[in-house]
């Protein structure tokens, strides 16, 4: 998986609500902020797909003289329906489809912390797009 090079791995520490899942009134703006990200790549809108990431996750898609908008959108991320919104703190997991979608809080925002993510039996997630 991948634009470029070698996948990239994310760890995820769950902390103390793995169990309760620890969701809140928050899950709506996560939700909004995947479902922003995808709805951009899905018009081909780069700029509007990276503007949606963390500033460290748009930073690693660039290579070169390529840039995150231009990147992002070379990627196999297709979405899907959101479902199981996870919420630990200022972190959160959602399902989109077949992918996995991390995301942070970043000021009063959800952004997107990681994307195109699969899960490997106890290993950590593989991911297209990561901070």
């Amino acid at each position: 998986m991948g634009g470029k090079g070698a996948p990239v791995l994310l760890a995820v520490g769950l902390g103390g609500c793995v169990l309760s899942g620890c969701a809140t009134d928050q899950e709506e703006p996560v939700a909004a902020a995947v479902g922003a990200f995808f709805a951009a790549v899905e018009r081909h809108d780069g700029p509007g797909a990276c503007a949606r990431l963390l500033p460290e996750a748009a930073k690693s898609l660039e290579s070169g003289d390529s840039s995150c908008a231009q990147e992002v959108l070379k990627l196999d991320l297709k979405g899907g329906p959101l479902r199981d919104v996870q919420i630990w703190g200022q972190e959160a997991r959602v399902r989109a489809g077949d992918d996995t979608v991390f995301v942070s809080r970043w000021g009063p925002q959800w952004r997107v912390a990681a994307a195109g993510c699969i899960p490997r039996r106890d290993r950590p997630y593989e991911c297209d797009v990561e901070a």
